[in-house]
């Protein structure tokens, strides 16, 4: 066996017993009485956020908290709770930081408008610098009499 080959056998065994996590990873199954409880599991767990992965979804987390929240959802949908009765148990537990998209309320409302707000406050001091340096510029190409009569010395002097 030359050196390359024993080199990828090498490679390809790390891999797979590299990462023990992976080899034993959980997969939740849940059964539905109907595809449409399943598309309504699938659409929540999508758009909740872990709250203990922070940027991802419940689908997504193999942590024990989204764990639970999945079971937690599978139990609601099954008892006949509808989304908006879900998406309200999981505010009044995590509030808004459970949500990729949170709810339109006065103490979220910076989070909808603060991008808005500093755009419109970068043009704004865009405008500012560039109205300034274009005085700037105006006011070093007007020379009073006393700058246009000494460049004119030293123009003649230069010759």
């Amino acid at each position: 066996m030359s050196k390359l080959n024993l080199f990828f056998c090498l490679i390809l065994v790390l891999l797979m017993f590299g990462n023990p996590r992976a080899s034993v990873a959980q997969v939740d199954t849940f059964e539905f009485q109907t595809t449409e409880q399943q598309q309504r599991f699938r659409k929540l767990s999508d758009e909740l956020r872990c709250p203990m992965c922070q940027n991802t979804n419940l689908s997504g987390s193999t942590g024990g908290v989204a764990q639970d929240l999945r079971r937690e959802i599978h139990r609601m949908i099954v008892e006949g709770l509808t989304d908006v009765d879900i998406e309200e148990f999981m505010f009044d537990r995590y509030g808004d930081f459970i949500f990729y998209k949170p709810r339109f309320r006065a103490e979220t409302a910076v989070l909808w408008f603060a991008p808005i707000l500093f755009l419109l406050l970068g043009f704004a001091g865009g405008y500012i610098v560039w109205l300034k340096s274009k005085k700037s510029v105006d006011e070093s190409e007007s020379l009073d009499a006393s700058q246009l009569n000494r460049l004119n010395d030293l123009l003649d002097s230069k010759q």
